[in-house]
């Protein structure tokens, strides 16, 4: 599976941004995507995950109720629609798939990388 991200850019505090997971290669609607992201010195940190069972969704608890992860299996992406963005919410975002059901929040839950997209939220 090759997945590619997109959509980040500059954003001001307040404003919204949706990213996008596209994938190729393997049975997509067989794969958890989730989404991490790794600000400057920060570790990388979970951010959101659609299962591939029954599109059961994960987020990390201060992105409740601000973004939202779903999924197009017809078209092999995943998108994470992200509101309400704080300053805080600046790094580098990364999409990430593997073959578990649950869990999704940990990096070891994952098989295959994209590359990442920089989002920036300006004060």
């Amino acid at each position: 599976v090759q997945l590619q991200a997109s959509g980040g850019g500059l954003v001001q505090a307040g404003g919204s941004l949706r990213l996008s997971c596209a994938a190729s290669g393997r049975t997509f609607s067989m794969y958890s995507v989730g989404w991490f992201r790794q600000g400057p010195g920060n570790e990388r940190e979970f951010v959101a995950a659609v299962s591939w069972s029954r599109d059961v969704t994960y987020y990390a608890e201060s992105m409740k109720g601000r973004f939202t992860i779903s999924r197009d299996d017809a078209n092999n992406t995943v998108y994470l629609q992200m509101n309400s963005l704080k300053p805080e919410d600046t790094a580098v975002y990364y999409c990430a798939a593997g073959p578990n059901a649950y869990g999704l929040s940990g990096p070891d839950d994952y098989d295959y990388w994209g590359q990442g997209t920089q989002v920036t939220v300006s004060s």
